[in-house]
């Protein structure tokens, strides 16, 4: 019997390619309360929400520190093979940024490390210049970073890169998924593509299907690109917007759509007993993900398991705010409503 295209590309359904793939996402709060005499006593516990490698850390009686650290997977080799190396530091600063807003915290700082064989000046400039970028369109302060030679360590030409986002929101105004309540509105934001997850299967698709990083995207918009391009489109920084939509009140989770695609982040803001319906063909899905998922015979399940499908970032609100706040949305900052909180743990489909 012939193995279907999929499998072939994704090899053993126990082993997914771990370069792309993320484990539960925790965080872990430490709480430090003022102290008089002595030292402070410091709590640790764990909560559901979606910060990746990262902690809150509670001083005082108001402020909430939110850390995060993260880097680009697989697409630091993307920027390597087709030379893009303008956007990938966007890509760096908006997995961390995108991560600690799901608190409901304002990014404040970012550091990020750069390492590499042997110095090149112009694509150190190039790939910092993308960081500061970020930082500019998260509206936080780019702290400097680490910049590390390794002779050896490297292949020539090969650089590795992570970051770092410091980021504060009043302890009371944390958002962490506990109020949330069937019948909720479950909203996402729109985004530029792959993102900073996927590119993984999304290489192995490109190398059964013949062509190549410069090839042109198929597509039917009458827009042109290369694929390269397409799989290179900077990830989207969803600060401003999802801290707008916060100011307007109603909001009771949020979740980063990164690795593990719809199917597996959505749950991870739930309390227990509580799943998501999502309606599909509520958002437009972009024409790289119809392409990826014809040319690697990729079925739906596994598309939504791996990829964003086109929703970067999920807001599950009130149903009593949600439609205001999709009426406020417009241009640049387009929100659908893509489903809703139902009985029953998991994502459904619809």
């Amino acid at each position: 019997m012939a193995m279907s295209t999929h499998r072939l590309l994704r090899g053993p359904a126990a082993s997914p390619a771990p370069a792309d793939r993320r484990g539960p996402r925790h965080t872990h709060r430490l709480c430090l309360p003022q102290a008089g005499a002595g030292m402070p006593r410091a709590s640790v516990a764990c909560s559901s929400t979606s910060i990746s490698s990262g902690g809150r850390y509670i001083l005082g009686d108001h402020d909430c520190l939110i850390l995060g650290i993260d880097d680009v997977r697989t697409k630091l080799k993307l920027a390597i093979e087709t030379g893009i190396h303008d956007t990938i530091g966007i890509d760096l600063v908006a997995m961390s940024v995108n991560d600690i807003v799901t608190s409901g915290a304002e990014p404040k700082a970012f550091q990020e490390y750069y390492a590499t064989s042997k110095h090149d000046a112009d694509l150190e400039e190039k790939v910092i210049k993308g960081v500061v970028s970020g930082c500019q369109q998260s509206d936080c302060i780019r702290l400097g970073g680490e910049t590390a030679e390794m002779p050896g360590f490297y292949a020539e030409g090969e650089f590795d890169l992570s970051g770092s986002a410091l980021g504060v929101v009043n302890k009371d105004k944390v958002i962490d998924g506990r109020n949330i309540a069937e019948g909720d509105i479950i909203i996402g934001l729109p985004s530029s593509g792959l993102h900073s997850n996927g590119l993984s299967l999304a290489r192995r698709v490109l190398e059964k299907s013949g062509l190549s990083l410069g090839d042109q995207l198929p597509r039917d918009d009458g827009i042109t690109s290369t694929i390269g391009e397409a799989l290179m489109a900077p990830t989207v920084i969803y600060v401003k917007q999802v801290l707008e939509i916060i100011s307007h009140g109603g909001v009771k989770g949020i979740v980063h759509i990164t690795g593990g695609g719809f199917t597996e982040n959505i749950p991870r803001v739930f309390p227990s007993g509580l799943g998501a319906k999502i309606v599909t063909g509520s958002w437009e899905v972009p024409p790289v993900f119809k392409w990826l998922q014809q040319a690697g015979n990729i079925d739906d399940a596994e598309m939504r398991r791996t990829f964003n499908m086109g929703i970067g970032m999920v807001l599950v609100i009130s149903r009593e705010s949600a439609d205001r706040i999709i009426q406020e949305t417009h241009g640049s900052n387009l929100a659908y409503r893509i489903g809703e909180v139902i009985q029953g743990e998991g994502v459904h489909y619809a």
